[in-house]
């Protein structure tokens, strides 16, 4: 009798044990399935629409000597700087904002080149800010006041038009997205996807790393991903990683924004100064400014680089690389800048469109297939607003899931995030402890007759 309510006793701690064992696994399951990332961030990521495109033709349309420059108002109209009485009758005609200046776009360009011919100050840098018709020069913490007073020197003598500026900070490129891609060189960020009809590419920053560097995309070195066959810095800040399998693969066309989630690009364009924009990267993960300047140049310690994108976009090291977007369309690649995404700063990046055209290959968009011919498309004269709605939706700059490198928080990861399956977790650990405990206490019983058994036939 009593050897029978053992057997019962230690049948119902297994079956205990196994309950247990499935319910701490269903409290796991469920804990990782509800930290997922939500399916729609809240960020809105929609800009001004046509409003640069506009600007820039009338400003091409009059030409660098009755213009200079233009900008996206406040109002989301074009504003376009002249320097005449009948080029602001033109723009007006033409549906856009005239503002009379002093300058023309051929003086400010003059005292940009006058600036680069001056020595070398690293820690500066320079930019046409079209909105005040001036010539901005900026000098970080790095600056020497030495230095500070013979680029003073240098700016008197071109015009009252031409300002210094001090600015916190250094001017560092961002090495360290909008995946990351690391090598022995460091970490950066993944750009754009890219294609010469043959082979695939990740178009990223030059300073990431020379030609030849090996990118993997896992900081233990066993997901490689290709190698670095292009590289141009300084001067310009762009190289190409060329895919060790040949394709980017699907999700060519999606930039990561975080939580698992992209933004859809859908073509290339130039960047229009007071144009809403959007960076991502792998170390700070997305943010919005606008753009201050177009064609800056930036002095940093390994030497210049021009033609640049200026914004207020924040950016940390190894964000270098990543995407600047704004309505679905790709505007360049994050150089370097000042700050960071804690006090802010100033962020520069290669144009894309400049950046193509020097390395002959094209952006892989939703409309073309991985190593496919297709061109990019032309800016669409209404597009879309940028959003991210549904993972499905094919508009310009509409949501789409994360594929290729990585797919933001895999399920090994929440399954091991203690915070969110902590008591899953000490349910199957009690669970195991009782099992093994109840295979220990039979074993010792079986052991135990045995002895006795044996002793009572021996002798």
């Amino acid at each position: 009798m009593r050897h029978a309510r053992r057997r019962v006793v230690r049948r119902v701690t297994r079956l205990a044990a196994v309950g247990g064992l499935l319910l701490g696994g269903a409290m796991v399951t469920q804990a990782a399935m509800a930290s997922e990332p939500p399916s729609s961030p809240a960020t809105p990521l929609s800009t001004a629409g046509t409003a640069g495109v506009t600007g820039s033709a009338l400003t091409a349309k009059l030409g660098t000597a009755r213009s200079a420059g233009s900008w996206i108002g406040a109002d989301g109209k074009p504003v376009v700087a002249v320097t005449d009485a009948n080029a602001a009758t033109e723009v007006r005609r033409a549906g856009a904002e005239p503002k009379m200046v002093s300058h023309s776009m051929n003086e400010l360009k003059s005292a940009t080149e006058t600036l680069r011919s001056a020595p070398r100050v690293a820690g500066t840098a320079w930019s046409v800010d079209y909105r005040t018709n001036r010539v901005v020069v900026q000098a970080d913490s790095t600056v020497s006041s030495g230095d500070w007073t013979s680029l003073t020197k240098v700016a008197s003598r071109i015009g009252n038009f031409v300002t210094m500026e001090r600015s916190k900070g250094t001017f560092t490129t961002r090495l360290n997205g909008a995946q990351p891609i690391l090598s022995t060189s460091g970490r950066c960020s993944a750009g754009f996807n890219v294609t010469n009809g043959q082979r695939d590419f990740i178009l990223t920053a030059g300073h990431c790393g020379p030609t030849g560097s090996i990118w993997f995309a896992d900081n233990q070195g066993n997901q490689q991903l290709g190698s670095t066959v292009n590289s141009n810095f300084p001067g310009a800040d762009f190289s190409l990683v060329q895919y060790d399998s040949g394709k980017a693969g699907p999700g060519a066309d999606v930039v990561a924004i975080g939580g698992g989630k992209g933004i859809r690009i859908t073509g290339a364009a130039d960047a229009t100064v007071g144009q809403r924009v959007f960076r991502s990267g792998s170390t700070s993960g997305l943010h919005d400014g606008q753009v201050t300047a177009l064609n800056a140049t930036v002095n940093y310690p390994e030497g210049s680089v021009s033609g640049l994108i200026e914004t207020n976009v924040c950016a940390e090291p190894g964000d270098s690389g990543g995407p600047l977007f704004s309505e679905g369309q790709a505007l360049g690649v994050t150089s370097g800048g000042s700050g960071d995404c804690t006090s802010g700063g100033t962020t520069f990046f290669q144009p894309l469109t400049k950046a193509m055209s020097a390395l002959n290959v094209r952006l892989i968009t939703s409309g073309a297939q991985a190593g496919g011919a297709a061109q990019n498309p032309a800016p669409s004269s209404t597009p879309a607003p940028q959003s991210t709605l549904a993972p499905s939706a094919a508009a310009p700059g509409s949501s789409a899931p994360v594929s290729g490198i990585a797919e933001g928080r895999t399920l090994l990861a929440r399954l091991t995030d203690t915070r969110n399956v902590g008591p899953g977790l000490l349910i199957m650990a009690g669970s195991l402890i009782a099992l093994v405990a109840a295979r220990y206490i039979r074993s010792e019983q079986e052991r135990r007759a045995y002895q006795r058994q044996y002793s009572a036939t021996w002798g």
